[in-house]
C-alpha cells in the first residue's frame, strides 16, 4: 500500500465509521423520523456544534455543517499542508471525481454535466455572462432576483450593451400560473436569455421551473435557474425541472463547507457556453472547464461527499417534512394577530423552510436588532419596494424550544411593540 492509498483509506474508513453518521444511520432504523417526533430530531441536532445562545434562524443565508463534515475539512487541510504540491494536488484533488458523481446522482444527472464551484454566484455569472450576446439583446428576469444576479446582468449592460428587463411579480401569488404568466408578458422579439430563481431569496417562494423552462423551449429562449435556495431544502430532480443551466451553492441547505457550490449544465450546452476563466480549446465540450479557478483547496470540495452522506442518511423528504412542520409550528401562533402580515404564501406547493413576515409600524431593521439583542434570535432583513419584513429560514437542528421562543417573540412584538 502507498502513502496515497493510506491516507486516503484511513480518510475514508475515519469518515464512514464516524460516531455522527453511525448514529444517524441508528436513529433512522430506530425511530420512523416524522416531523413532530422530537426524540429523534434533538439527537439530528447533535450531530453539530452549535451556540446555544443564539437561535440561527437565517439558514437561507448561510448554514453551520455536521460535525462529520467539519471533520473531514480538518483533517484534508491539515494533511495537504504537509507538502501542499504533492499531498493536495496529487492525492487529495483527484477525488474531487468522486463527490462530482454523487453530486450528479443527486441531482439526476450525468457526471458530465456536473461542475463544482465556490458558490451559486460563480455558477450562475458563468451561464449569465457565457452566453453570446449583442447589443440590443435582452434578459428577462423579475424585480426579486438577487442582488449580485441583476448587478452581473447591470454591468454586461454597461460592457456590452445589452438591456436587462425586470418584470414585477408577486411576493405572495395565490397560484403559480401568475409567475409564468409574469415571464410570458416579458419575452419580446429582442429576448434572449431568461433568469429565474427556483427559490426566490426574499420570501421562499418556490417558482414553477418545469413551465417556465418550456416556455423558454417554446420561444427558443435559454434559461439559466438559479438554485441557490431551493437544493437540498426538498427533494426534486433535473428532470423536474427541465432546464438546461442550474446553478446552486451547498453551503445553504446541503450543509456542505463555506465556499463549495454546483453548477449543472446539460452536456449539449457545455461547448457553447463561455467559461469565466480561461480553458484550453481542447477542454470546450468538457464540463470541467467551468473549474479552471486555478489554485484552490481540495478539502472544501472533498467534504462535499460527506454532506451528501448526512443529507441521503436523514432523507431529503423526511428533512423537507421537518422543516415545514417547524414553520406551521410558529406561523400558526401568530397569523391571526391583526400586525401580522406574511410575504410568503404558506402553503407547501409555494415554500418550505424559508418564511418572511412583517410586523406593522415595526420597521424590518427594528425586529431583527430587537430579536437578536433581546432574545438571541438572529434573523435576516428583507426590504423591496413593494413590502419589508424579516426572512425566517431554521434548519433541521433547530429545536421546538426556539421556534416557540420565537413565536412568543413576535407575539409580543405585535402586540406590545419592541420599545
Amino acid at each position: 500500500m502507498t502513502r496515497r492509498d493510506f491516507i486516503l483509506c484511513a480518510t475514508t474508513i475515519a469518515a464512514f465509521r464516524n460516531d455522527t453518521l453511525s448514529a444517524v444511520e441508528k436513529l433512522v432504523g430506530r425511530y420512523s423520523g416524522e416531523p413532530n417526533e422530537e426524540d429523534f430530531w434533538i439527537q439530528i441536532r447533535e450531530a453539530f456544534d452549535l451556540d446555544p445562545n443564539i437561535a440561527n434562524f437565517n439558514n437561507g443565508g448561510c448554514s453551520p455543517s455536521p460535525r462529520i463534515v467539519q471533520e473531514a475539512l480538518k483533517r484534508q487541510i491539515a494533511y495537504s499542508n504537509q507538502a501542499p504540491s504533492l499531498y493536495m494536488w496529487r492525492d487529495l484533488e483527484p477525488e474531487v471525481e468522486h463527490v462530482r458523481a454523487r453530486l450528479a446522482g443527486l441531482f439526476g444527472v450525468d457526471t458530465e454535466e456536473i461542475a463544482i464551484t465556490r458558490n451559486a454566484s460563480e455558477s450562475l455569472e458563468t451561464c449569465l455572462a457565457g452566453h453570446d450576446l449583442k447589443p440590443g439583446d435582452e434578459v428577462l428576469c423579475t424585480d426579486q432576483d438577487y442582488p449580485r444576479m441583476v448587478t452581473t446582468l447591470q454591468q454586461m449592460e454597461r460592457r456590452y450593451g445589452i438591456k436587462l428587463v425586470q418584470v414585477p411579480v408577486p411576493a405572495a401569488p395565490e397560484t403559480k400560473e401568475e409567475l409564468v404568466e409574469a415571464y410570458r408578458k416579458g419575452i419580446t422579439p429582442q429576448t434572449k436569455m431568461m433568469l429565474v430563481c427556483h427559490v426566490i431569496f426574499m420570501t421562499g417562494q418556490i417558482y414553477p421551473i418545469h413551465d417556465i423552462t418550456a416556455l423558454g423551449r417554446e420561444h427558443g429562449i435559454p434559461v439559466v435557474v438559479d438554485g441557490a435556495h431551493a437544493f437540498a431544502q426538498f427533494p426534486f430532480k433535473r428532470d423536474d425541472l427541465g432546464c438546461d443551466y442550474y446553478g446552486t451553492s451547498l453551503h445553504k441547505w446541503l450543509q456542505a463547507p463555506i465556499g463549495t457550490g454546483m453548477l449543472f449544465v446539460k452536456k449539449d450546452k457545455i461547448k457553447d457556453l463561455w467559461p469565466l476563466m480561461a480553458a484550453g480549446k481542447d477542454m470546450d465540450s468538457n464540463i470541467r472547464k467551468f473549474e479552471e479557478i486555478g489554485t484552490h483547496p481540495a478539502a472544501n470540495h472533498n467534504a462535499i461527499g460527506e454532506a451528501i452522506t448526512f443529507h441521503e442518511l436523514i432523507g431529503g423528504q423526511r428533512k423537507a417534512d421537518r422543516l415545514r412542520h417547524l414553520r406551521k409550528r410558529w406561523t400558526d401562533k401568530i397569523q391571526n394577530e391583526s400586525k401580522v402580515v406574511f410575504h410568503t404564501n404558506l402553503h407547501p406547493e409555494h415554500s418550505c423552510a424559508i418564511t418572511t413576515v412583517e410586523i406593522k409600524g415595526i420597521s424590518n431593521g427594528d425586529l431583527g436588532g430587537w430579536l437578536m439583542n433581546k432574545h438571541g434570535i438572529f434573523v435576516t432583513s428583507i426590504t423591496h419596494p413593494r413590502f419589508q419584513g424579516i426572512r425566517v429560514s431554521p434548519n433541521i437542528y433547530s429545536t421546538v424550544d426556539e421556534i416557540d421562543r420565537f413565536a412568543s417573540a413576535m407575539l409580543t412584538a405585535a402586540r406590545q411593540g419592541i420599545s
